[in-house]
């Protein structure tokens, strides 16, 4: 079993909340500093969310079974029509579903 209380770890851990302290307060520091925010910039922040969605959702779908695949799918169709809760639910309900009635 490996030690993770090392010193490499520890500097690992602090390296990576630096960097990402510096990016945060870099693009604020960005933002304020500017009278008014180039229309490349903004479509630029305007795709934040959903490329950051994609993100977290692309390697659970291609990674998990079936019964993942078939929830991510009821929770878009759902999605397009309903707010979020109902969208959680959704997913939440056809995973069960799939699990536990379907075998998946």
């Amino acid at each position: 079993m490996e030690d993770h209380s090392s010193m490499g770890m520890v500097l690992l851990i602090a390296a990576a909340a630096v960097a990402t302290f510096l990016t945060r307060i870099g693009g604020y520091v960005l933002i304020t500093r500017m009278k008014t925010i180039p229309p490349r910039m903004e479509a630029a922040l305007n795709a934040v969310p959903a490329a950051v969605l994609a993100t977290l959702v692309a390697p659970a779908f291609f990674t998990g079974g079936w019964d993942v695949k078939i929830a991510m799918a009821a929770a878009l169709l759902v999605a397009l029509r309903y707010p979020g809760l109902i969208m959680l639910g959704a997913g939440w309900a056809a995973a069960m579903v799939c699990r536990h009635l379907l075998g998946f």
